[in-house]
């Protein structure tokens, strides 16, 4: 891989997601700038708004199907979308399937689609075939395994990896890093209070890292975990991958 010369040029669309568009603005910038800093040229089509997935996990596939068929078109001439989310990414390159399952004509095109849709800390290291963006983050970090990203895309090393890259950063791994946060989407507004105890339990593995600074590559799941940070009073801070790589 490539140690800070960087190689790789070509084009890339970046899909933002709900949550950063509306809530975690600055994610969605670092993204882009870690993208560009590497060699990429960066578009982002403003026609672009819901994977579907919110929808998709409360059962309403009709809404969902629709969402995702804005998706597959505003994206169609992308050669490569880039999403800073694990769950977003696998809801558009796993269960695209489901929605379209009786739509063989949106099925093609949903398939075809997929094979261009990379989570942001995969397309670095396997497509930009890129470990160190020439970072640097003075602190001590923590990072938290996001279900989607590691169970349905197998994101588990590359991050890793990355952040072994950023200069002055120091690496603790928490004992619970694969387990849950308690966020889920609408789990955590259908079961509030089993989404809290998971929060909690999560908080407690962080504290034991002794690190002030939670990472991952799902702003939900920062939001879920800085919700439970706040309400604890720690002074423990989140950061996406992207805000973290993209510091200098």
């Amino acid at each position: 891989m490539q140690e800070s010369n960087f190689m790789p040029s070509g084009n890339v669309s970046i899909f933002v997601t709900c949550v950063i568009d509306q809530l975690f603005p600055k994610v969605g910038l670092a993204m882009a700038d870690v993208l560009e800093r590497i060699g990429y040229t960066v578009d982002f089509p403003e026609r672009q708004t819901c994977c579907g997935q919110p929808a998709f996990n409360s059962g309403y596939h009709d809404p969902a199907r629709e969402m995702a068929r804005h998706f597959l078109e505003v994206f169609r001439d992308a050669d490569y979308v880039v999403v800073p989310s694990g769950s977003c990414t696998s809801m558009i390159t796993h269960h695209y399937d489901e929605i379209f399952q009786h739509d063989p004509a949106m099925l093609e095109v949903a398939h075809r689609t997929a094979t261009r849709v990379w989570e942001f800390s995969k397309f670095l290291t396997e497509v930009a075939k890129v470990d160190n963006v020439g970072s640097r983050f003075d602190g001590s970090v923590t990072f938290h395994d996001s279900c989607h990203a590691l169970r349905e895309l197998g994101v588990k090393a590359g991050p890793r990896l990355l952040l072994s890259k950023v200069s002055g950063l120091s690496l603790h791994e928490m004992d619970a890093c694969e387990e849950c946060c308690g966020f889920g989407g609408t789990f955590s507004v259908k079961f509030p209070e089993v989404s809290g105890g998971m929060a909690r339990s999560k908080i407690d593995s962080i504290l034991r890292t002794k690190a002030d600074t939670v990472v991952a590559t799902d702003s939900s799941c920062l939001m879920q975990i800085q919700g439970a940070i706040h309400r604890a009073g720690l002074p423990i801070q989140t950061k996406h991958l992207a805000e973290i790589l993209s510091s200098r």
